[in-house]
């Protein structure tokens, strides 16, 4: 009994550091989202895949840069393989085309995935978290299906409503171009490159000390690097932009940043990232999920500025991408150096296969749909996806139990005719008692707004008047027009 106290003393309920719970109502949200993105997402030809949450530990190394690989979360030897869970979607999708010998295939993907980083759960960022991936895989013309990603960006946040969101592209040769430009050595290309990529989240004299302190990069090179025009457009884009709008894209919201950088050693080609510009975010609604007023933050400006003390807090990007056309060429350098033992030149090597994608980071989205319902008093949340409450109205004790029957008969058909019912509350009631038994009626009521249709003349046939329920013929079909069930 003692070491049974003890262990109750210091035996805190609690789950790990970075990650959390999510009770009915924020489930309810999330497949909402979800939903709006896989019928997207197929509404574009895509076709979904799973891949193992963990993977070798060598398909994952030096794909992430000099950050990210930081963050990949290793697993404890168990025979033999060194095991990591999967940082991300996008290199576990270009081992299964390499391993599959698949060339082209559009692909969308929902999946948690794990990173080793210090969580700050206010602004998003956990250690567990969805990412949900849509990529295209082969030959396609040039910048199409970079429009087509952007394009899908597009109509995803706006189907969700969260408000205006800025597409901030840049292109790897671009970058590269000016690293080389400001004399920045080549070997140092990635490294500054990791560092470049943080100008959205700091200012660049903290960049700069970084770059010239940490990384060695000499002072002058670090002066020509900090003196790029930002906001200046390039020719080499132009293709893009005008795809784009004939995808139907808003234009004002597409713009050039060659300070993006996207630290994964991966991309080779257009990359981009997508941020809110203004959101109503509040840190205590996220945390307790209790209503309060709202503080607005301009995510586009401000997105230096530390704000959790107040209970505002940045929510960062909410979905990222780009081209990359030589990472499933590593994987089947891999596959061939194993079969062939090492040997150089002793197999053709396949050509590489393109691709391009956007991950959308689900849990930030999450957390501002979770915002929005949260500030609109007016409207509750559903947890429950049912239509139809089937109830009686109050009766003796001799007939509650044949009406138990005749609930649970009636809500079998329903069932079996695609309608959502069940006997706890929900959205339309179905009441059955003696009085409705006896005029051949059932009374409908819609929860939300009281609706009463009592005289629906639903006929019923009975052997016992009062007692046996034989079959209702109509009430499928009343019910089907109203929730316009097919």
């Amino acid at each position: 009994m003692e070491l049974a106290d003890e262990f109750k003393s210091k035996y805190e309920l609690k789950t790990p550091k970075g990650t959390r719970d999510f009770g009915p109502e924020q489930m309810a949200i999330r497949e909402k989202v979800l939903g709006i993105m896989t019928e997207t997402f197929k509404r574009h030809g895509a076709a979904t895949i799973e891949t193992p949450v963990f993977e070798l530990r060598e398909v994952l190394m030096g794909k992430y840069g000099e950050e990210g690989s930081k963050l990949v979360y290793d697993l404890a030897d168990q025979g033999g393989e060194l095991c990591s869970l999967r940082y991300d979607l996008t290199v576990p999708f270009a081992r299964y085309l390499a391993a599959n010998k698949i060339e082209k295939i559009k692909r969308y993907q929902i999946a948690k995935v794990y990173r080793r980083d210090q969580p700050v759960m206010t602004k998003g960022r956990y250690r567990e978290f969805y990412q949900c991936d849509f990529d295209i895989a082969g030959q396609g013309e040039l910048m199409m299906q970079e429009a087509e990603c952007l394009k899908i960006v597009e109509e995803v946040l706006t189907k969700l409503d969260v408000g205006e969101f800025e597409i901030r592209i840049n292109h790897r040769l671009l970058l590269d171009g000016m690293f080389a430009a400001s004399g920045v050595a080549e070997h140092l290309f990635k490294t500054v490159s990791s560092s470049v990529d943080k100008l959205d989240k700091q200012p660049w004299a903290e960049v700069r000390e970084e770059l010239e302190r940490d990384k060695h990069v000499e002072e002058d090179t670090v002066h020509r690097l900090g003196e790029l025009n930002i906001r200046q457009g390039v020719d080499e884009l132009k293709l893009l932009f005008q795809y784009t709008e004939l995808f139907g894209c808003n234009q004002s919201r597409i713009v050039f940043q060659p300070s993006l950088a996207r630290g994964l050693d991966y991309y080779t080609g257009v990359i981009f990232e997508v941020v809110l510009k203004e959101f109503s975010f509040n840190s205590n609604v996220a945390s307790t999920n209790k209503r309060s007023p709202q503080k607005k933050t301009n995510l586009a400006t401000e997105e230096n500025s530390e704000t959790e003390s107040s209970g505002s807090a940045i929510l960062g990007s909410v979905a990222a991408g780009g081209r990359y056309d030589k990472l499933v060429g590593m994987f089947t350098d891999m596959g061939r150096g194993e079969r062939d033992g090492g040997r150089e030149g002793s197999a053709k090597k396949r050509p590489d296969v393109p691709c391009v994608g956007v991950s959308f980071g689900i849990e930030r989205l999450f957390t501002v749909m979770e915002m929005k319902a949260h500030a609109d008093t007016e409207r509750t949340v559903r947890v429950s996806p049912t239509q139809v409450y089937v109830t009686s109205a109050s009766a003796t004790k001799d007939i509650s139990a044949i009406m138990l029957q005749e609930r649970m008969r009636l809500c079998g058909r329903l069932w079996d005719a695609g309608i959502r019912a069940e006997t706890s509350q929900n959205w339309w009631l179905l009441i059955l008692g003696a009085k409705e038994l006896a005029e051949n009626s059932v009374k409908l009521r819609c929860i939300p707004t009281r609706e009463e249709e009592v005289e629906l003349n639903v006929r019923m046939e009975s052997d016992i008047p009062f007692f046996k329920l034989v079959k209702m013929e109509e009430i499928i079909d009343v019910l089907r027009e109203k929730l316009k069930v097919d």
